[in-house]
């Protein structure tokens, strides 16, 4: 990762200063390994999905999962695909922020109330501290072996399910020959009044997102992209949503495909910085249905659906990218291994939020899935 922008050239207050990564990158596995609390996996699963499929349906056929997200839609292709193979299986998914599902999951561990069986967040650091505090049930799927190595815990506490991928993009109708040549150049007059974002003091992978900016680009660029009358919404799909109906010609913020075709073109840079993360899964120890959590994550991990990850991109390291993408981990300026120490330190993501809300004033709206409450799913 880019260091910070000189001191000079931050506030006052040195409010940018303090993202402090290398204290943060403290190693989740010696932290577990001290006073002998590391509980192993065991061995790879061995059972197949129509064995794991029978043996959850014994089990009661139930399965509650809080999955991270924007609107209650974005779980579809996790319900459709998942119903569609196992049809008798009770699936229930609740989309909400990740910030909201953690602390309701805390609360529902300090009430004896837990209702997932399944966690599927982007606040990765969660997943070292619930495993620290022994509330994961460790747990190898088939095909573990198979997973790039950060996107593991190597006791089975955790697995990325899926890769994410966070950058700006553009409609081409919009801006015809006129591309934005990066980031930088979102700065410019020229795009004035044309620009959709999430908030990055709203949304922690924005937040990253807009941090790597302001450490390659500098305060005095995001000063000037402060003026350029941004349309922000709370939610990383209203970017791409803004930019889909043609009410603005580019966002910032937000997830996408590179080789996707139409109304909307996701940028995946050469060179300018993008935010990368594997979306961690886990299941919870306290889990009502633990076979049907095992087989989850023995189908969302399968070559299968790996290979039929919208954007491209797999967790596993079997499982080739289509031609014109390379693995996640090949692209430095995606910043992969930085974005779990960035959400390591919360009291610098506190400082960052709170700068980008002196430039951008504050967050306004309710959240995009609605207000959930403590117990959604129930």
């Amino acid at each position: 990762m880019t260091s910070l922008p000189s001191r000079r050239r931050l506030l006052a207050t040195g409010a940018g200063a303090a993202l402090g990564l290398g204290v943060a990158a403290t190693s989740a596995t010696s932290a577990q390994a001290s006073a002998g609390r590391v509980e192993s996996g065991g061995a790879e699963e061995t059972r197949s999905l129509d064995e794991l499929y029978e043996a959850a349906l014994a089990e009661g056929g139930k399965l509650v999962i809080y999955a991270g997200g924007d609107i209650s839609s974005q779980g579809d292709g996790i319900r459709n695909g998942f119903k569609s193979r196992f049809p008798d299986i009770e699936l229930t998914v609740v989309v909400d922020y990740s910030k909201f599902h953690d602390a309701r999951v805390d609360n529902q561990f300090a009430t004896h109330s837990l209702i997932p069986d399944v966690v599927q967040l982007q606040t990765v650091q969660d997943f070292v501290r619930w495993n620290e505090e022994r509330r994961l049930l460790p747990y190898k799927p088939a095909g573990f072996s198979q997973l790039y190595a950060p996107f593991k815990d190597p006791h089975g506490a955790w697995v990325a399910v899926q890769v994410s991928a966070f950058s700006y993009m553009y409609g081409p109708a919009a801006v015809g020959s006129d591309i934005p040549s990066g980031p930088l150049d979102l700065a410019d007059a020229r795009w004035k009044g044309k620009i959709a974002s999430s908030y990055p003091h709203d949304d922690d992978a924005v937040l990253y997102l807009y941090t790597l900016y302001v450490q390659k680009y500098g305060w005095d660029w995001l000063a000037r992209l402060a003026t350029q009358d941004i349309q922000f919404a709370r939610g990383s799909y209203t970017p791409a949503a803004a930019v889909n109906s043609g009410q603005k010609a580019v966002g910032i913020g937000g997830s996408g495909a590179p080789l996707a075709t139409g109304p909307v073109k996701w940028v995946l840079p050469e060179e300018a910085p993008f935010m990368s993360w594997g979306q961690r899964a886990a299941i919870l120890k306290q889990a009502k249905n633990p076979t049907a959590a095992k087989l989850y994550l023995n189908w969302r991990l399968s070559v299968e659906q790996q290979k039929a990850a919208a954007n491209g991109w797999s967790v596993r390291t079997d499982v080739t990218p289509p031609k014109g993408l390379k693995p996640i981990w090949e692209y430095p300026n995606g910043n992969l291994d930085g974005f779990p120490r960035f959400m390591a330190d919360r009291a610098a993501i506190e400082r960052w939020k709170q700068t980008f809300a002196l430039y951008f004033g504050e967050v306004k709206g309710d959240p995009s899935p609605g207000w959930l409450g403590l117990h959604p799913g129930a």
